[in-house]
C-alpha cells in the first residue's frame, strides 16, 4: 500500500494552475474538466492544525483529470519535471492502460508536462508517450529528454490562461483527421 506525506504536495502549484485554467475554461463554455480526487484513509492527523500527516491510498488513482471538451471525452494527467529529462517511472502502467482504453472509446488522453526549471508547458499526446514506453519495454531508455518532444506540442503563454492545453488537444485533433 503507498502512503502519503508532505513530498507529495510537489506539483500542488501546477495543480492550482490547471484547477484555475479548468475554472477560466467552464466559465467560457469551452470546456468541463474536473479533478478527480484520489481516495485516502488518514492514519494520523496533526489535531491542532487540522492537517493529515500520514495516509494510505485506497486504491491506484488512474489520471488526474477528466471531463469534456465540446463534446470530445478528455482525460489527462499532470506531471512536473524540474530538468530536461523526464523520467518513464513517474508514469504507472495502470494509467498507460486506462488512457489507452480511454482512447479506444473515442477520447483524447494526454499528459501535461510542466518543465518547472524552464517555466514551461509541454502537451504530450497518448501516442507519442507509448513510443517512449514501447521503448523502455524494449530496454531502451528508462527517460525521454526534451530535445525528443515534437515543438508544435509546446503550450506558449496565451493571455487570460495559465496552462492553455485546449490548444495542444486542438493540434491533437488535427493531427488525427
Amino acid at each position: 500500500m503507498a502512503t502519503w506525506n508532505s513530498r507529495g504536495l510537489r506539483g500542488s502549484t501546477l495543480e492550482e494552475l490547471i484547477n484555475r485554467t479548468n475554472e477560466m475554461y467552464c466559465e467560457k463554455g469551452l470546456a468541463l474538466i474536473q479533478k478527480i480526487p484520489t481516495p485516502i484513509t488518514p492514519v494520523r492527523i496533526d489535531k491542532e492544525k487540522h492537517h493529515i500527516t500520514l495516509a494510505y491510498f485506497e486504491q491506484r488513482s488512474t489520471v488526474d483529470y477528466i471531463g469534456a471538451v465540446q463534446g470530445i471525452p478528455v482525460c489527462f494527467d499532470a506531471k512536473e519535471c524540474n530538468a530536461d529529462s523526464f523520467p518513464l517511472a513517474n508514469i504507472h502502467p495502470h494509467q498507460v492502460e486506462f488512457m489507452e482504453a480511454f482512447e479506444k472509446q473515442g477520447g483524447v488522453a494526454f499528459f501535461l508536462v510542466f518543465y518547472s526549471h524552464l517555466n514551461l508547458f509541454y502537451y504530450l499526446p497518448l501516442r507519442q508517450l507509448l513510443v517512449f514506453w514501447k521503448r523502455m519495454k524494449q530496454g531502451g531508455r528508462k527517460s525521454f529528454r526534451r530535445e525528443e518532444l515534437e515543438e508544435k506540442f509546446y503550450l506558449p503563454k496565451k493571455s487570460g490562461f495559465l496552462v492553455p492545453y485546449l490548444d495542444g488537444i486542438a493540434r491533437d485533433l488535427e493531427i488525427r483527421d
